[in-house]
């Protein structure tokens, strides 16, 4: 057997039982097992802040060395989540989520294990490469195995699922660190790394099955064809390729960027290197728009980012998860730097997250049933807004502080979910796949820089003074986004991107 043969094997999907198959409830199994795959990656993503104090007194590092921790994570996941779904379409949305938990399972066996600071940091790049698998197919997966009558439920569970995870993280995260040890952080993600392996193998439906004769020979519809990404983005190019130098451009600019605020914050660089890698920064950008012009499958499509509605949604995105995370890296110091107790300060951090999944499942029910998606997006703005202020100018205590982070995570979770229903409605049905893929770079976009940020501010102004400073910029930011939300006219169908609109002359030749 020669090695492609036995690649082939290994990566064939395999089905699953038959008893499973044959149940009428099997898809709500498949639905749990990407339940899983969302828990663990929001679980890591809350958890890893509570572990910065202690990953620098014990590798007797500075925060801004420290923060790569989660910035490598969180640059790796952005470079690969569109290639990997990419190459999911090739090899099987289900092989690619069974491999993503048997990567993250073993890189985080191996980051438990790290002797070193940037050992610990290249564990967690591996790392994203799992959370990268499981993250491109965990819709899809949805959307395949689930009948449409019961799509909406399920992905409102998925939805839970995250924002179990997202809640769950600050309080664990205290309580390891304090009872046991950093390391217990990463090796908890283990059991449920070999727990999804399983499910996966088990539970999950094939996505790639020997197609029948007549569907190679049939030809396909005009709406399917529009919708297949890897046809539509350009069509003045016969090229399928993917868009490379796009996603090297993208995570250039933006490894720069967080590096020359890695430097700012404390990174042993020279001084010059700041100036340096903004001006990098700024190259590389420029460079990615003219690339995302004239690819043939562009990452970040010029024609959607274009249509009314949609960009100022991507920045409303990455503003919400920089509000939403910041106060998870910024809490901690603020707290346990006031003489909280870690286990106690993660309990209280957990107040954020938590209020942000009940009001992003459940909290649209307490608002009047006539106010629209424009107004959720501005209401939820503000009560974020008032409720960082409040976080700013209160004094750091047990119940003081608990207040506040109820009331920006209640109104996160009035704004993104609203944000998110905008954006979509704004990008024509075709283009749904790239601009869903848009919005989740956005959103870890936002994630780093919501991690970047508190560490520049505590190294020039130290934890209390500084902490308090990033505070009120956050209220300032919140305002900004009740000011850049939108309403989507839709009197009129949307007008379509050039590029969608190219391809539909080229069919009618």
């Amino acid at each position: 057997m020669n090695a492609t043969a036995l690649a082939s094997r290994l990566l064939a999907e395999r089905p699953r039982p038959r008893g499973i198959a044959g149940w009428r409830h099997a898809h709500w199994l498949a639905v749990g097992t990407v339940c899983l795959g969302a828990f663990l990656g929001q679980l890591t993503a809350s958890v890893t802040a509570l572990v910065f104090p202690a990953l620098g007194r014990y590798f007797d590092a500075g925060f801004a060395a420290v923060e790569w921790v989660a910035l490598a994570y969180l640059l790796v996941l952005v470079a690969l989540l569109a290639p990997i779904g990419w190459l999911s379409d090739l090899v099987g949305r289900k092989t690619m989520y069974i491999g993503g938990f048997a990567v993250f399972g073993l890189a985080s066996l191996g980051a438990g294990f790290a002797g070193s600071l940037w050992a610990l940091v290249a564990w967690r790049a591996v790392q994203a490469v799992g959370g990268a698998m499981m993250q491109a197919n965990s819709v899809a997966l949805v959307a395949r195995g689930v009948p449409e009558h019961a799509m909406r439920r399920a992905l409102g569970i998925q939805a839970a699922a995250q924002g179990l995870g997202l809640a769950l993280g600050p309080s664990l995260g205290g309580l390891l660190v304090e009872q046991a040890s950093w390391r217990w952080v990463f090796w908890i993600n283990v059991p449920v790394g070999v727990l999804g392996i399983l499910a996966g193998w088990f539970l999950l439906p094939r996505t790639r099955t020997k197609p029948e004769p007549r569907a190679r020979t049939k030809p396909e519809p005009r709406a399917r064809i529009l919708a297949n990404p890897r046809i539509l983005p350009n069509p003045r190019r016969d090229d399928s390729r993917f868009d490379l130098p796009g996603i090297l451009l993208l995570t250039g600019a933006t490894s720069t960027l967080l590096l020359a605020l890695s430097t700012a914050s404390g990174l042993p660089l020279p001084g010059w290197a700041v100036a340096v890698l903004l001006l990098a920064s700024a190259v590389l950008a420029l460079a990615l728009v003219r690339q995302e012009r004239r690819a043939a499958r562009p990452i970040l499509a010029p024609g959607l980012v274009n249509t009314p509605g949609v960009r100022s949604g991507l920045v409303i995105s990455l503003i919400g998860y920089l509000l939403l995370f910041c106060p998870l890296v910024l809490g901690p110091v603020l707290l346990t730097d006031a003489g909280v107790p870690m286990a106690r300060a993660g309990l209280m951090i957990t107040l954020l997250p938590a209020a942000f999944a009940v009001a992003a499942t459940a909290g649209g029910a307490l608002l009047p049933g006539g106010w629209s998606d424009v107004t959720r997006c501005r209401i939820g703005a503000s009560v974020a807004g008032v409720g960082l202020l409040l976080f700013a100018l209160l004094p750091v205590s047990g119940a003081v502080t608990a207040a506040p982070l109820l009331v920006a995570g209640y109104g996160l979770g009035l704004l993104l979910p609203a944000n998110n229903a905008l954006v979509m409605r704004a990008i024509p049905a075709e283009c749904s796949a790239v601009g869903g893929g848009m919005v989740n770079m956005a959103r870890s976009l936002g994630t780093a820089l919501g991690t970047a940020l508190p560490v520049l501010g505590v190294h020039l102004a130290g934890a209390a003074s500084g902490g308090r400073t990033v505070l009120l910029v956050l209220a300032a930011v919140a305002a900004a986004a009740v000011v850049l939300t939108r309403p989507v006219r839709l009197a009129r169908p949307p007008r379509r991107p050039n590029a969608v609109r190219a391809f539909e002359r080229h069919l009618r030749r």
